[in-house]
């Protein structure tokens, strides 16, 4: 009778044995899915940065270039500016010069 009783005992805590077994691997799994899911985000979220690193990059390189561009017209600008300055002087030097002339062969008329 005891060994019947025995064997019914282990027969009936066979089943929660592996219940708790059970629960514990349910754990485990859930435990690993939560560390893939973190691995996942931390992937993704690195991709997402490596993206935006990028866009930047090339929206300050392209910022740069339209700088470097504005610049170089600001430049050309400047020397045209220059040079018409330059051609102005050239231009009244000139006309002085045609005035004295003028201013000469008047003089030389009136002798």
């Amino acid at each position: 009778m005891k060994k019947i009783m025995l064997s019914l005992i282990a027969v009936l805590c066979l089943p929660g044995i592996s219940a708790l077994s059970f629960a514990s691997e349910i754990g485990k799994l859930k435990a690993d899915l939560k560390g893939e899911q973190d691995m996942i985000k931390t992937d993704i979220k690195g991709e997402q940065d490596k993206v935006k690193a990028d866009m930047k990059a090339q929206q300050d390189k392209k910022t740069s270039e339209m700088m470097a561009q504005k610049n170089k017209t600001t430049q050309k600008g400047e020397a045209m500016k220059a040079k018409g300055e330059g051609m102005k002087e050239e231009v009244k030097g000139m006309s002085h010069e045609m005035k004295g002339m003028g201013d000469e062969m008047k003089g030389m008329a009136g002798k």
